[in-house]
C-alpha cells in the first residue's frame, strides 16, 4: 500500500495554537489529502508557537529532525511570517509603523525565499514527487492600514517565489472582514471555524503531481 508522508513546517498556526486537538489546520488538510488522494497521509507536525521565519530557516538548515522529514515528505506545507509581523508591532509599543514593519518584511521575504530554497535542495535528487505549499498571512491587525500593507505586500512576495509546485493559500481574502468570526479569543490565532478556512484553501490548490 502507497503511503504519503506529509510534513508540516513552521509557527503557531502549523501548531493549531487556539484550536481544540484535531482542529488545526494541519490535521485537517491532511484528513482532505487523503480524500483527494484516496491513500493513508502520515503526518509529521513540527509546528513551533512564536516562531519568526528566521528560527524557521535556521531550524531546516542545523536541525535533522526536520532536515529528514522533508526529505520524506510528499506534501509540505508552511507557514510563517505571522510572528515577524507581530514583533514588529510589539516593538514599536503595540503601533504600527512604517519604519519597524519595512525591516520586518524584509528580513522576513529573505528567510522565506532561503526557505524555499533549501527546501527544494533537499528535495532535490531524490526521485520523489512533492508539492509545497504555503499559508498566505492574514491581518491580525484589521485596524492597521500598515499592518494591512505589510500583510499585502508579504503575501505578493509568496506569490513571486510561486510555481507548479510551490503554490500559495490565500487566507488574507478569505479571513478579511471576518475577524471576529474566524479568530479565536486572542484576537491573534483562528480558532477551530478560522482552521478550516485554511484547511480548505489549502486543498483547493489541488494535488499535482502527486495526482
Amino acid at each position: 500500500m502507497l503511503v504519503y508522508h506529509y510534513t508540516a513546517v513552521g509557527d503557531s498556526l502549523t501548531f493549531g495554537f487556539g484550536a481544540m486537538p484535531g482542529s488545526g489546520f494541519v490535521p485537517l488538510y491532511r484528513r482532505m489529502a487523503e480524500e483527494r488522494l484516496r491513500q493513508f497521509v502520515a503526518h509529521e507536525n513540527m509546528g513551533i508557537n512564536g516562531l519568526t521565519s528566521e528560527g524557521l530557516y535556521e531550524r531546516i538548515v542545523q536541525n535533522p529532525a526536520y532536515r529528514y522529514h522533508l526529505q520524506q515528505a510528499h506534501i509540505i506545507t508552511i507557514s510563517i511570517g505571522g510572528n515577524d509581523l507581530i514583533r514588529a508591532v510589539k516593538s514599536a509599543g503595540g503601533r504600527p509603523d512604517r519604519e519597524s514593519l519595512d525591516r520586518a518584511l524584509l528580513r522576513c521575504q529573505y528567510y522565506m525565499s532561503n526557505t524555499v530554497k533549501h527546501i527544494r535542495n533537499i528535495k532535490a535528487g531524490g526521485g520523489k514527487a512533492y508539492f509545497i505549499r504555503a499559508v498566505g498571512l492574514y491581518n491580525p491587525y484589521p485596524a492597521s492600514a500598515e499592518a494591512a500593507e505589510y500583510v499585502s505586500r508579504f503575501n505578493r512576495y509568496l506569490h513571486s517565489l510561486s510555481d507548479v509546485y510551490f503554490r500559495i493559500a490565500d487566507v488574507n481574502a478569505a479571513f478579511a472582514g471576518k475577524e471576529k468570526e474566524l479568530l479565536s479569543v486572542d484576537g491573534l490565532h483562528p480558532n477551530g471555524k478560522g482552521y478550516r478556512v485554511i484547511a480548505e484553501q489549502l486543498n483547493r490548490l489541488g494535488y499535482k503531481p502527486l495526482v
